[in-house]
């Protein structure tokens, strides 16, 4: 039986297989959403040559999926990718210039 090891130094991501940090859970987390959703279809009565091609074909999706991911936007990229899409492309301000003056001309008499 084969052994993998899982290096992890002090102040060092998790790295298995070359996935790095997120990656790696979203990899074991879609093989085993994939892995339940097969077993529930094979329960349910469906052919079981279309419960398999349909789980092989979806985990070779989902593992090319991730480490395309993961040599595209690295270790961090893909939470800051996120991050990024929180932010507001542009700050409105709708008050009238005249009430800017106004406040400005109070708070330097105060």
């Amino acid at each position: 039986m084969n052994t993998y090891h899982i290096n992890k130094g002090i102040g060092r991501t998790v790295e298995f297989k070359g996935l790095k940090a997120q990656y790696l859970f979203i990899f074991a987390g879609g093989l085993l959403g994939l892995l339940i959703c097969v077993m529930i279809m094979y329960m349910a009565g469906v052919n079981t040559y279309f419960c398999l091609i349909l789980g092989g074909a979806s985990s070779g999706l989902l593992i090319w999926q991730t480490f395309s991911l993961n040599g595209k936007y690295g270790e961090h990229g893909l939470m800051k990718m996120g991050a990024c899409k929180k932010h507001p492309k542009y700050i409105i301000s709708r008050k009238s210039i005249y009430r800017y003056l106004k406040t400005n001309r109070i708070k330097a008499k105060g």
